[in-house]
């Protein structure tokens, strides 16, 4: 897996990207300058970042084999599941780590990467541009594959903006599948 970049802006101009601390340290100085808190977003998801480090909250007691970095979750399955599951080596947790790990090392489909691209940028937009002329219209065009009409949408959006929605999105408009007949 490749490392994840961040781009961060400050009122609607691009002021860094690249690895996350450098650009925590660039929106952190901006913010120093303004009391407008700049935007950092994951280059891969369109995800928020915060530029307030986590607080340390006292930990519950811990399920699982914290030691390991193994952690209790609830998974939920029909019954044809879990017997699948009992029957296998290892019992079910060790299969659903598998099955994880394959899933994980797994290149990712064309398909799931034009959404990926596609649900990044429509984050992006829903921070930066929500309220832009033609924003609705934009993200129909997004998900529809549609590359023509996403640039026309934002097209009059400031410069910064609509260059890293058009990275973004690139991916979202790759060999788009025809619609059914």
């Amino acid at each position: 897996m490749t490392q994840d970049t961040f781009t961060a802006f400050h009122h609607g101009r691009r002021i860094a990207s690249g690895d996350l601390d450098a650009v925590l340290a660039a929106a952190r100085a901006a913010l120093s300058a303004d009391s407008v808190e700049p935007l950092v977003f994951s280059d891969h998801t369109g995800a928020l970042q915060s530029l307030v480090p986590p607080r340390e909250t006292p930990a519950a007691p811990a399920r699982g084999r914290p030691r390991l970095g193994v952690s209790a979750r609830e998974v939920t399955l029909l019954p044809r599941h879990w017997d699948w599951l009992s029957a296998q080596p290892g019992g079910a947790s060790a299969t659903l780590r598998r099955l994880v790990e394959a899933a994980a090392r797994a290149p990712e489909s064309p398909e799931a990467a034009r959404r990926r691209a596609a649900d990044a940028a429509c984050a992006v937009i829903s921070a930066l541009a929500c309220d832009a002329p033609g924003a609705e219209a934009a993200v129909r065009a997004l998900y529809a594959g549609d590359r023509a009409a996403f640039h026309r949408e934002t097209a009059a959006w400031p410069g910064d903006v609509r260059d890293y929605l058009a990275r973004l999105a690139g991916p979202a408009f790759s060999a788009v599948p025809a619609p059914p007949a």
